[in-house]
């Protein structure tokens, strides 16, 4: 029996080939606003079937939590100007488009004014617009329309389409290979041989692996996801069983949000039918924002059963010269000058600059897919 999905049931909200065209009032979004509402129509976003309203907001970006009680660590809001959101008071539907190519519907229940300071202060733990999700908050509307959506197109793919699989199809997938524990890991970054260390010490006693690399927006120094997708495939078809590991993208995007987004990231692959999550040193952190396992400390503000899926909390891994092996500090007694630790960070750098990447830092295969971005 698949674990349930959060709040109990997965929402659809996806009706394609609808036509609200002839509708009179129009709402262009941004591009998180689409991916958001995609996640929301597929049901990854489930037990949401609306951009929130002000109560559910107001209680996320506090508390944590919808107001029903249910965990949610971010909100999931349709920001507009002002002057759209003086157009909007008196209208109960729009139409929902990006670049004038309609997408959707929303059915308007209520339109408020955003908190930007608070929402900055409490998700990511700062105001300062160095950080690339307040930077990018501050650049969105400061008015929320808040009611239910209905998709009616899919967004153009920019990777091939059989990677988009909706957590109705991967629960559909890890039942029909009889899989009963099923390991996810988020990534925007390709994976080197630290991310692969966690991956296959976690598959030891998994069933499955669901890879699910995100690609939506994300920052502008951030690998496009054409090129991680190559390097994924080549991973997988050279290390990696191909009868226990499943690679499916996850379209939503970047927040930088830290802690809030590891337990954010962890609900959304309950919902894809994962009974277990990844989440190693930092994730989903920015810079110095966040505290390097501030991302495991968040779990422990919520009852497991509330969550509903188990975290697999990883120290950083790394190379150790005197084991000749992948390690992290739980298993490896020498010193640090011992110890090969290199960030995705690092690595995009060393690619910038054109420097030798270490076969113990980054398979050659993906250091050589790399190269190749870095060299057009």
């Amino acid at each position: 029996m698949p674990i349930p999905p959060h709040g109990g049931k997965l929402v659809n909200r996806m009706k394609l080939n609808d036509d609200f065209q002839n509708m009179k009032v129009q709402i262009e979004l941004d591009a998180i606003s689409l991916s958001d509402l995609e996640c929301l129509a597929i049901g990854a976003f489930s037990p949401l079937e609306s951009f929130m309203n002000q109560t559910d907001y107001l209680s996320v970006i506090q508390h944590m939590r919808l107001n029903n009680g249910i965990p949610w660590s971010l909100p999931i809001t349709l920001p507009v100007s002002y002057k759209k959101a003086k157009g909007l008071f008196h209208v109960k539907e729009a139409a929902l488009l990006y670049e004038s190519s309609l997408f959707g519907k929303i059915e308007i229940e209520e339109i408020y004014q955003a908190d930007h300071d608070l929402e900055s202060k409490l998700v990511y733990g700062t105001i300062d617009e160095t950080h690339p999700g307040v930077k990018k908050l501050r650049e969105r509307g400061n008015w929320y329309v808040g009611g239910r959506i209905t998709m009616v197109n899919q967004p153009r793919r920019i990777i091939a389409s059989h990677y988009y699989l909706e957590p109705e199809k991967t629960r559909e997938l890890f039942t029909s290979k009889d899989w009963k524990k099923i390991v996810a890991f988020q990534t925007r970054n390709p994976v080197h041989r630290a991310h692969e260390y966690i991956q296959k010490t976690a598959l030891e006693n998994m069933d499955g692996l669901f890879l699910q690399p995100l690609v939506g927006e994300t920052k502008q120094d951030d690998i496009p996801a054409a090129v991680r997708i190559k390097s994924y495939e080549t991973l997988l078809e050279n290390y990696y069983p191909k009868d226990r590991v499943i690679l499916g993208v996850f379209p939503g995007s970047m927040r930088y949000a830290g802690p809030r987004e590891a337990l954010f990231h962890t609900l959304i692959r309950k919902n894809y039918g994962c009974t277990h999550m990844i989440i190693g040193r930092d994730h989903a952190g920015v810079g110095n924002f966040y505290g390097p396992y501030d991302a495991h400390k968040i779990f422990g503000e919520f009852q497991e059963q509330e969550i509903g899926i188990t975290p697999l909390f990883f120290e950083n891994s790394f190379y150790c010269n005197k084991c000749q092996s992948m390690a992290t500090v739980k298993t490896c007694p020498h010193e640090e000058s011992d110890k090969l630790i290199l960030s995705g960070t690092k690595v995009r750098e060393m690619l910038r600059n054109q420097e030798p990447i270490p076969y113990h830092y980054s398979r050659p295969e993906v250091v050589s897919i790399l190269r190749n971005y870095y060299a057009d």
